[in-house]
């Protein structure tokens, strides 16, 4: 038989068996909007089951209903080899979006990648805190595989046998447009288990399907007031001492202070913990927690999840054990209620009961030099790859749960997540320690469904210092997270007064911010996200990469596409748009929006709908914000207002257009907003001859009412 027969009968036998095993999917809209598939034998346990995620339908019906948004018959599923190959069409003119937190690129189209909970290595390969199998096209809609397994993802890079839109066959030698990289028409992804369940978002919008995402997951969580606040990590081995001469320099010097988090030190040993205080440094928590919820602070403890051999848990635990161990820790099975019951009590025990307001959960996202082995057993029967994909989502859940229980709302920091965890109050974080990368995080968390923080450690340089405090204060946490460096706010005198002003600034839109993450539990929409989630940006004309001189036979086939990616500014909530400046720039380009945009500081006219330079000086964070934009301020306080307590509100409104705003409120601390006793209260502000006329909705009898006198400021001229 000749080799070229020897190909085709090849192929035919890999078409034929494809076809065997191929599964005609049946899709059941599950919400308004979502509909899923069941591919073959799901596992029992996946992502939505780990994290518990009850969809928030009041939310997904007030979306109101779409229409599914693909073809049918060209969603694909086939079982092989004990494995599931999944296959979405995938247009010419298509940008994907999401595929968990990458740090370095927004774009995902034409990229191969393993979606694998790690710690991040500076390089978006999948491997990263929150590998969320889930992506949105610029055709407005989404996917989401619900399986708790290492995905491999295809996104738009292999050419199929049987292809509806084959490249065209070039000669390498002969025709100058010869790619390496074909053109491929279709999102692969390889689940390593017998089936997997497949949910599908309209539209009609990418920030509709985003949207749907978020509230099949529940809705995004709502902090307390006091988490949007400003925190101080200390540095670690600091004592009860340090710990309230801490909080009495940030009083003395005004530097507001919301919330302090101990770090490694607190307990009498970590790395493995033994969740227990030091009474040599902490001799007695009780009352220096008590000392500091009267000044209006609250106190955050570290932790990772590794049991040391001398925690008083210790012998309790071990019978749930996974069969290797961290840093000689006993990992813990959290997946089998015996166990959830002896480690969060032990979380809770003598912390959460005596009044520590949350929880830093660090290590669970990876390094496999230290982390569990693939090879490990554990004794629920999950394989150590469901472990890791869901480790941070199980500690986030049920650390969330003990604060519940007590009608006390709680807001942290967690290393990994996944698909399943939009609801929790917690933002990623990590070590890795790039502020560029760190504003494209921020920018893809909204494709993620997670939050993210732009932490500040250290500087070299009083210029490094104040541009990661500017960006840090546009985001879901203000923190320095002094653990290793124990730097403070005015560290750098030259810019402790630029700092300050930010950090009064921070608190003067808590109105702005507790707002905007009010939305995202009841409307689903990221409070930061890419500016592709605007509507008013897509299908603007962005700049282009200049073209290449020469033919390049290793190219990006998909440079085209790629062109013109938007990863170093943001929209923050509904009317806000940032743009973060980096050490050494003193100008840069924003690309702004179709309408009128204006400075958020003068409220002067900056662009319509262009590409604008801007100077801004060291003192100052581009910020925009959009014709008609509201911003609800208070005045700046050392504290967040506590639960109940009246505040004035300065409306302040930019540009030509009639404004209206939803400005939300509850008591601020509670879960009550569960029940009802929450209000989004109307604000409506136009200009008339030259004058503003605002006004705000009455408050209505029985529910929260913390708002105090409203004023309205006219910003622009």
């Amino acid at each position: 038989m000749s080799l070229s027969k020897y190909s085709i009968l090849c192929c035919l036998l890999v078409i034929i068996t494809c076809k065997l095993n191929a599964q005609q999917l049946a899709w059941t809209e599950v919400e308004p909007g979502i509909w899923k598939a069941v591919a073959g034998k799901p596992e029992a346990f996946d992502l939505l089951k780990a994290a518990g995620a009850i969809p928030y339908h009041a939310g997904l019906v007030q979306m109101g209903d779409t229409s599914f948004p693909l073809s049918k018959t060209e969603i694909t599923a086939t079982m092989v080899d004990g494995k599931t190959y999944l296959c979405f069409p995938l247009d010419r003119t298509e940008q994907l979006y999401g595929f968990g937190l990458n740090f370095q690129t927004v774009h995902q189209r034409g990229r191969i990648m393993t979606l694998h909970v790690d710690n991040y290595a500076g390089k978006d390969d999948g491997h990263t805190h929150c590998p969320t199998p889930f992506y949105v096209s610029s055709k407005g809609y989404g996917v989401f595989i619900n399986c708790a397994r290492y995905i491999k993802v295809y996104a738009g890079t292999a050419v199929r046998v049987n292809s509806k839109t084959p490249p065209v066959v070039q000669d390498r030698n002969t025709d100058k447009n010869w790619n390496s990289h074909p053109y491929s028409d279709a999102v692969e992804m390889l689940v390593p288990a017998e089936g997997a369940e497949i949910y599908v978002f309209g539209g009609p919008t990418m920030m509709d399907a985003v949207r749907r995402y978020n509230l099949l997951n529940g809705g995004g969580c709502l902090p307390p007031r006091w988490g949007l606040g400003f925190t101080q990590r200390m540095q670690r081995l600091t004592d009860a001492a340090g710990v309230a001469a801490e909080a009495e320099a940030f009083e003395e010097k005004g530097y507001p202070l919301d919330f302090i988090g101990l770090e490694p030190g607190w307990q009498s040993k970590s790395y493995p913990c033994t969740f227990e205080w030091d009474k040599t440094r902490f001799p007695d928590p009780k009352a220096l927690i008590r000392d500091m919820l009267k000044k209006g602070i609250r106190i955050n403890l570290w932790t990772n999840p590794y049991v040391s051999p001398e925690a008083p848990v210790f012998p309790l635990i071990k019978p749930y054990a996974a069969s290797y161990t961290v840093w000689n820790g006993a990992v813990v099975d959290i997946s089998m209620p015996e166990a959830q019951k002896i480690f969060f009590g032990a979380l809770s025990k003598n912390k959460v009961d005596i009044g520590v307001s949350g929880y830093k959960i660090d290590e669970v996202d990876g390094g496999d030099t230290y982390l569990w082995p693939d090879v490990a057993i554990f004794p629920s029967g999950h394989s150590a790859e469901q472990m890791r994909q869901t480790y941070g989502l199980m500690m986030q859940r049920y650390v969330t749960e003990l604060y519940h229980e007590r009608n006390q709302r709680t807001y942290g920091l967690v290393r990994a997540s996944n698909g399943g965890g939009a609801s929790f109050p917690y933002v990623i974080y990590n070590d890795y320690y790039n502020h560029r990368d760190f504003i494209t995080a921020l920018i893809n968390s909204g494709f993620a469904g997670v939050l993210w923080t732009p932490e500040v450690r250290a500087s070299k340089t009083a210029e490094e210092w104040l541009r990661r405090f500017q960006s840090n204060v546009f985001s879901p946490m203000a923190m320095i997270n002094a653990w290793a460096s124990g730097t403070k706010p005015w560290t750098f005198p030259e810019v402790a007064e630029q700092v300050k002003q930010m950090a009064n600034l921070r608190m003067q839109m808590m109105p702005y911010w507790y707002s905007e993450f009010a939305k995202c539990h009841f409307q689903g929409i990221p409070p930061f996200r890419a500016m592709n989630l605007e509507p008013d940006f897509a299908g603007m004309e962005v700049p282009k990469k200049a073209p290449k001189k020469k033919v390049d036979l290793e190219t990006d086939p998909y440079e085209d596409l790629s062109a013109g990616e938007i990863k170093d500014q943001y929209m923050a909530g509904e009317n806000i748009l940032v743009a973060p400046m980096f050490t050494g720039e003193t100008s840069r380009t924003v690309i702004l929006p179709k309408g009128k945009w204006y400075d958020f500081y003068t409220g002067k006219l900056v662009g319509d709908g262009q590409m604008i330079t801007v100077t801004p000086g060291l003192d100052k964070i581009p910020v925009y914000v959009k014709d008609g934009g509201i911003i609800p301020m208070m005045p700046a306080m050392l504290h967040a207002p506590k639960a109940g307590q009246k505040v004035d509100i300065e409306v302040r409104y930019y540009g030509e257009k009639p404004g209206s705003y939803k400005l939300y409120d509850d008591d601020g601390e509670t879960f009550n907003y569960e029940k009802g006793e929450y209000t989004f209260r109307d604000i409506k502000v136009e200009k008339v001859n030259g004058k503003i006329v605002g006004n705000i909705s009455d408050a209505i009898a029985g529910k929260p009412n913390t708002v105090g006198k409203v004023t309205f400021k006219m910003m622009t001229d």
